[in-house]
């Protein structure tokens, strides 16, 4: 059984540094929208265009990202209240601790990881 106490500290932080990032992203993504809106711009034609589209579509994909990962880490709290941290979410096998180190969000085995879920 993994050492939950630690894994809890270690989700903690991952949810603070998680959350502290989601307010710059939002930002990143309203100046990115100000920027397309106070110029008249055609993305297709105009080559200052094709650089807001991209940071803003950017800055947007970061934003799911952080927020997916975000409630990844919330789950994985909620599951050490619950006391199932630590145990696949498919076969209930304990899920090893080498893998809980590198993905402690995480509510699979290495087996059903690579099975296509929980990447």
């Amino acid at each position: 059984m993994p050492d939950v106490e630690r894994f809890r500290v270690l989700l903690q932080q991952e949810r603070e540094r998680r959350a502290a990032l989601l307010p710059a992203l939002r930002a990143d993504i309203a100046a990115a929208n100000s920027a397309r809106q106070d110029s008249n711009v055609d993305d297709e034609h105009d080559p200052e265009g094709a650089t807001i589209a991209f940071e803003l579509s950017q800055a947007s994909a970061l934003l799911k990202q952080s927020s997916a990962g975000l409630e990844q880490v919330e789950a994985a709290l909620a599951r050490i209240d619950d006391g199932t941290y630590g145990t696949c979410a498919v076969c209930g096998d304990l899920i090893a601790e080498g893998r809980l180190e590198a993905r402690p969000w995480t509510p699979f085995c290495i087996r059903h990881a690579s099975a296509g879920r929980g990447r």
